[in-house]
């Protein structure tokens, strides 16, 4: 029996310095700029569409440039990001008020504090989510790798 050689391409060699697959690069996003966006609620792509249709449902394209949004996968990222921002900003003006008002009545307290925490997580929820909606999108993760696909010029031509 006859052995052939396999002829690979040279992309897949290791040592190789030849371009990748052309259908594999893709233009550059700015994860900074989409974040940004996102935490304005407005798309990742264009910055002007809104991401929300509702308080956190997302749109399943932006309604100004048409890009896809349903790939998001936000999960419960979003709500612990919240958590985490919002209990260091409520531990920490509790440790200042029981610091410079040490006599402050109970019920004071106990009004006061569950109500801005309640405030702060429903207002930062929605603009945590759009940021990492936007970060998912820079990376192109989940599905939006294929979301409005740009190849880059071949610079070896």
């Amino acid at each position: 029996m006859e052995s052939r050689a396999i002829d690979t391409p040279s992309y897949v060699r290791a040592s190789s310095s030849a371009p990748p697959n052309e259908d594999c690069r893709e233009a550059p996003r700015n994860a900074w700029q989409a974040i940004r966006k996102g935490l304005r609620g407005r798309c990742p792509n264009c910055g002007e569409g809104k991401m929300f249709r509702s308080y956190l449902k997302v749109n399943d394209a932006c309604p100004h440039c048409g890009e896809e949004l349903f790939h998001q996968r936000a999960d419960d990222a979003p709500p612990y990001m919240t958590i985490f921002v919002v209990g260091h900003i409520i531990g920490t003006f509790m440790i200042l008020v029981e610091e410079y008002w040490p006599d402050a009545p109970m019920w004071l307290h106990a009004m006061v504090w569950p109500t801005i925490t309640l405030i702060l997580s429903l207002w930062l929820l929605p603009i945590i989510k759009g940021g990492l909606i936007g970060h998912q999108w820079a990376l192109r993760m989940h599905g939006f790798e294929t979301a409005s696909r740009k190849l880059i010029e071949n610079p070896w031509r």
